[in-house]
């Protein structure tokens, strides 16, 4: 939900539009990018047990809730908040098409443990199609054979099945039919 902001920050940098306006455009992508025609959400929480029913921050409940109700009434399959510390090594994501994190770290470092090499970074919500690898740049290891290719194949790879995918969609929605009553 936010980028690369201070741990001690992000509390500062949450409110319902942002959650909801980040919500509507990964379900967005998730349907035009990956042809997901039904995507399910997941949110984590931001502070440890989503905030224990308020008990342990007011965040999740005043703020990270009302934002999933609203965009749940509006159609979004949109869970959570959830705890952040149990939900990967419970395997709780694998039942969503895409998991929004708080905070950087808190979705990165999962990320990165369950695909180091092949993670790719993908960009949601640009008009143009954005992938990159997931390692940075490596610099360390440049010009000494020790650097693997596959997160930057995995990028292009990735990047190449967005264009068609979404390509395909805008063709499919570009003249739909009119619901007459």
């Amino acid at each position: 939900l936010t980028d690369h902001v201070p741990v001690n920050d992000v509390a500062k940098y949450l409110n319902e539009e942002l959650i909801l306006e980040k919500i509507k455009i990964v379900n967005t992508t998730l349907n035009q990018d990956f042809s997901i025609v039904k995507p399910k959400i997941a949110v984590l929480g931001l502070n440890p047990h989503a905030g224990d029913n308020g008990v342990i921050g007011k965040e999740d409940e005043e703020i990270i809730k009302p934002a999933l109700k609203n965009a749940y009434t509006n159609g979004i399959m949109v869970f959570g908040p959830f705890s952040a510390d149990s939900f990967f090594g419970s395997n709780q994501y694998k039942q969503y098409d895409a998991v929004l994190a708080v905070y950087h770290d808190q979705g990165l470092i999962p990320f990165k443990t369950l695909s180091f090499g092949k993670g790719v970074n993908f960009t949601a919500g640009l008009s143009k199609v954005r992938t990159s690898p997931d390692h940075g740049t490596a610099f360390d290891i440049a010009g000494k054979n020790k650097a693997s290719e596959s997160s930057f194949r995995e990028a292009l790879y990735l990047a190449i099945d967005v264009y068609k995918n979404r390509t395909e969609n805008k063709e499919l929605t570009r003249n739909p039919l009119v619901v007459r009553k």
